[in-house]
C-alpha cells in the first residue's frame, strides 16, 4: 500500500492525548497544532473533554468517523487494543512510538510479530514500533515528539535511531537546511527503510535523501529501491553497526579479507548512494548536493588569501585522487590583469592576505568561465584588513551556478555572520579545507555514477550441465570443499584456461602424466584435510625429469604424512607449468544478505601485508569490473611501470565477469577463490594456477 496516508493525511488522530506538559501525548498534539496542520486534529483520551482548545473523544470509536493516521501515544500493553479499533473505524496508517517489542527480547518480538500481522491483515501501514514519529513540512504536520517544526527545503531525512533523529533535525537547523520531510522508522515491523527509500524517490519534495541506518534486512529489495532513488537524487547514507555473518566463511583469502562491513560498501557502490563515514560527513554531503550543481570532472581550483591554507587543501584535493586545475593561459592573463601584484595567478590563486571582497569576486568571476576548471574551492582566513561577511556577499553574487562553489572560512565565533550570508545565499561551508575536498569527492563520485552506461552484464557460452553434476554430486556425499583438481574441472566449464593436468596415486602414475603432458611439471598434493598446500610443503614446481618427478612424489607425500598424522592423501596432481606472467587473486565470497560478492587483488606482499583488495557485488558488468582494477593502489603495476610491460587488464575483467556469471548461477557457491591467476601481456590468456570452493551443505528434510 501507499505511504501517501502516512505522509499527507487529511485526518490525524492522537491516542493518548494528554493536558501534562512532557508526555508523549502532549508533545505530538502540541506539535501537529503549533506546526500548523490544517488537517483534521482528533485528540483520544477518556478522562477529558477538550485539550488545548479542541474536543477530545474517549476512544476512536467514539469519534465515529474514518481516520487516515492515527497516532498512538501509549505503552506497549495498550497497544494492540487500540490497532484492533483502528481496524474497526478503517484507519489507513499508524504511527507506533511505543517500546517495550523487538527491542526488548523474546516476549517483546512476539508481540511485535502480533502487532505488524494484524496490519498487514487489514492493509494498515505502521511507522514503528519504538519510534518517535514523522513530519512533513510540505503540509506542516509534525506528528511527532523530535521537537519544532524545521524550515522547508528539498532534503528528507530518515533513520532508524530515534536519538540520531532529534540530533539530526538539530544540525539541519544549526547549518540553515530546509526540510522536506522526516521519518524515525524505529523497529522498523513494516515501514522499512527500503520502503521510505521508495517513496523518497517519487516524491517531488525531495532533492536529497539522508539516512541513518544500523542494519539491512531484505538485501535484493534495498539494492532495487537505492538503485532506483539513486538514479533520481542524491542519497546519502551513514551506516553503522556489522554482521558477523559475513565473518563466517573465511578458508579462501576472499573470505578471509571481506571485513563485516566490506558488503554494505560493495552494495552502497553498485547503488550509486554516497556513503558517509561520520555523523558530521552525513550533513557535509547534505548540504552541497542539496545546493550546488554536480561537477563535471575531478579538476578543483582553490583560491585562498593564506598559503598553508592553500597547501592543506592541494594535499586534500591529491590525496582524494581529484586534481588541483591547470588554469589555461587566457585565465592566468586575465588574472594578471585584473587582480594587483603580487597576487599569483596560478592554481592554487593566492589572492594575499589583505584580499577585499572585490578581489575574491573578480578571481571567482574569471574562474568560472576556464574550462579546465570543474569545481571552486574558496578559503578565508580572518586577518585584520579582512571583511569576512562582505567577502561571503561578494562570493556570493560572483556565483554564477555552472560549477559547484564551496567554501571555508576558517576561524571561530567571530566567523559567524559571514557563515549566515554563506548559508543564505546557498553556499556550503565547512570548517577545514579537508572537509570541504571530502565533500566535493563524495559530489564528484555521485556526478560519475550519474553518468555511467546502462548496465549490461554479458553471458558467456558456459557448459553448466557439468557444474550442476559437480556440485550435485558433492553436495550429496557432503565433501563441500572442492580442491584444486575438481575446482579447476568447474572452472574449465565456465570459459577459463586451466592447465592440463591430471591427479597420479603413484610414483609411476605421476612419472607417465608428466611424460604424456612434457616436461617442467608442478606437482601438488592433494587432500580434503589440507587447505593451504604451499605452507606444508605440498607444492613443488619446475620438476624437470622423470627421475625428479618420483622422488617428489615420494618425498611431498612423506613428509606430509610425518607433519599431518592420519592425513587423507588422495595423490598428487601432475600438470604442466605456467608460463610466467604477474599473478592475481580473483574470487567470492556470498553475502547472506546481498549475495555474492566478488573480490580483487594482486599476489603476494599486496594481499598478504597490504591487503589492497576491492570488492564488487555480483553480477557485474566489464565497465564495473575494470572499475575495481583501477580502485586498487596496485593498478599501476597492472599497466606497466619502469620499463615493465603491462597485463591484459580486460582478460582480468572477463575472469571476474565469469565468477560472476558461476556464482550467480549457483546459489550454492559459498565461496571462491582462484589464487593465483596468472596474467601475460595483452593477447595472452591468463591461467587459473591454483583454485579451491566451498560449498554449501544440502538443506535438510523437513
Amino acid at each position: 500500500m501507499s505511504l501517501d496516508t502516512l505522509f499527507s493525511p487529511e485526518s490525524v488522530a492522537v491516542v493518548g492525548a494528554s493536558r501534562t506538559e512532557g508526555k508523549f501525548g502532549h508533545t505530538i498534539l502540541a506539535n501537529l497544532m503549533e506546526g500548523g496542520f490544517q488537517g483534521s486534529i482528533i485528540p483520544i483520551n477518556p478522562a477529558v473533554d477538550e485539550l488545548l482548545g479542541l474536543p477530545c473523544f474517549p476512544s476512536l470509536t467514539e469519534y465515529g468517523k474514518e481516520l487516515d493516521l492515527v497516532v498512538l501515544a501509549l505503552p506497549f500493553s495498550q497497544v494492540k487494543a487500540v490497532i484492533e479499533e483502528c481496524v474497526k473505524v478503517k484507519v489507513k496508517a499508524v504511527i507506533v512510538t511505543a517500546s517495550g517489542f523487538r527491542e526488548s527480547g523474546p516476549e517483546g518480538a512476539a508481540r511485535e510479530q502480533e502487532l505488524t500481522e494484524l496490519c498487514h491483515r487489514r492493509d494498515i501501514r505502521m511507522l514503528g514500533p519504538n519510534c518517535l514519529g514523522c513530519i512533513n513540512t510540505e503540509i506542516k504536520m509534525n506528528a511527532s515528539f523530535a521537537g519544532e517544526m524545521p524550515a522547508t527545503g528539498g532534503i528528507s531525512v530518515f533513520s532508524q535511531s530515534g536519538a540520531l533523529t532529534s540530533v539530526m533535525l538539530d544540525l539541519a537547523a544549526d547549518r540553515h537546511l530546509g526540510l522536506a520531510k522526516l521519518i524515525n522508522i524505529g523497529n522498523k515491523a513494516d515501514i522499512t527503510g527500503v520502503d521510505i527509500l521508495s517513496y523518497l524517490a517519487n516524491d517531488e519534495q525531495t532533492k536529497v535523501i539522508v539516512g541513518y541506518l544500523e542494519d539491512i534486512t531484505t538485501g535484493e529489495n534495498f539494492v532495487k529501491a537505492a538503485e532506483e532513488a539513486s538514479s533520481k537524487k542524491p542519497v546519502i547514507i551513514l551506516k553503522s553497526g556489522t554482521t558477523e555473518a559475513g565473518l563466517k566463511a573465511a578458508a579462501s583469502h576472499t573470505g578471509f579479507l571481506a571485513s563485516a562491513d566490506t558488503a554494505y560498501g560493495a552494495v552502497f557502490k553498485r547503488s550509486g548512494v554516497i556513503r558517509a563515514d561520520t555523523f558530521e560527513a552525513l550533513f557535509d554531503f547534505a548540504c552541497i548536493l542539496s545546493m550546488q550543481p554536480l561537477p563535471n570532472g575531478d579538476n578543483i581550483l582553490i583560491i585562498t588569501n593564506a598559503g598553508g591554507p592553500g597547501i592543506l587543501a592541494a594535499d586534500a584535493v591529491e590525496q582524494a585522487g581529484m586534481k588541483v586545475a591547470d588554469l589555461d593561459r587566457h585565465t592566468e592573463a586575465l588574472l594578471n590583469v585584473q587582480l594587483p601584484q603580487p597576487v599569483s595567478a596560478a592554481s592554487p590563486i593566492d589572492v594575499l592576505g589583505d584580499a577585499d571582497p572585490d578581489r575574491y569576486a573578480a578571481a571567482i568571476k574569471v574562474a568560472q568561465e576556464d574550462p579546465a576548471v570543474d569545481s571552486i574551492l574558496v578559503i578565508l582566513t580572518p586577518q585584520a584588513m579582512s571583511q569576512p561577511a562582505e567577502t561571503a556577499k561578494a562570493i556570493a553574487a560572483s556565483i554564477d551556478g555552472t560549477k559547484p562553489v564551496v567554501a571555508t572560512f576558517m576561524g571561530g565565533s567571530k566567523l559567524l555572520p559571514a557563515r549566515n550570508e554563506l548559508a543564505a545565499a546557498g553556499l556550503p561551508d565547512y570548517e577545514t579545507p579537508e572537509r570541504a575536498v571530502a565533500a566535493l569527492k563524495g559530489m564528484r563520485e555521485y556526478a560519475t555514477w550519474k553518468q555511467r552506461p546502462p548496465r549490461t552484464v554479458t553471458r558467456f557460452k558456459v557448459n553448466r550441465r557439468r557444474v550442476e553434476r559437480i556440485l550435485a554430486r558433492r553436495q550429496r556425499t557432503g565433501r563441500l570443499q572442492l580442491g584444486e583438481v575438481k575446482g579447476k574441472d568447474v572452472l574449465g566449464a565456465y570459459g577459463f584456461q586451466v592447465p592440463e593436468g591430471a591427479l597420479a596415486s603413484s610414483d609411476e602414475e605421476a612419472l607417465e602424466i608428466a611424460e604424456r603432458i612434457g616436461f617442467p611439471v608442478a606437482m601438488k598434493i592433494v587432500s580434503p584435510d589440507i587447505i593451504h598446500k604451499s605452507d606444508l610443503g605440498g607444492v613443488f614446481l619446475n620438476v624437470a625429469n622423470g627421475e625428479a618427478v618420483e622422488d617428489t612424489y615420494d618425498l611431498m607425500t612423506l613428509k606430509i604424512r610425518k607433519k599431518v598424522p592420519n592425513v587423507r592423501i588422495e595423490g598428487v596432481y601432475v600438470e604442466r607449468m605456467v608460463a610466467k606472467g604477474l599473478e592475481v587473486i580473483i574470487g567470492m565470497t556470498r553475502d547472506p544478505q546481498f549475495g555474492p560478492m566478488l573480490m580483487f587483488g594482486l599476489g603476494g606482499i599486496f594481499v598478504e601485508v597490504m591487503k589492497d583488495v576491492t570488492f564488487h557485488l555480483a553480477p557485474i558488468t566489464e565497465q564495473e569490473a575494470i572499475q575495481m582494477l583501477k580502485s586498487t593502489r596496485s593498478y599501476a603495476m597492472l599497466q606497466g611501470r619502469r620499463g615493465r610491460d603491462g597485463v591484459d587488464i580486460a582478460a582480468i575483467a572477463s575472469g571476474l565477469q565469469r565468477i560472476s556469471q558461476l556464482t550467480t548461477d549457483f546459489p550454492q557457491i559459498l565461496e571462491l577463490d582462484i589464487n593465483p591467476f596468472i596474467v601475460g601481456n595483452f593477447g595472452a590468456e591468463p591461467v587459473v594456477a591454483d583454485a579451491r570452493m566451498t560449498l554449501a551443505p544440502l538443506p535438510e528434510e523437513k
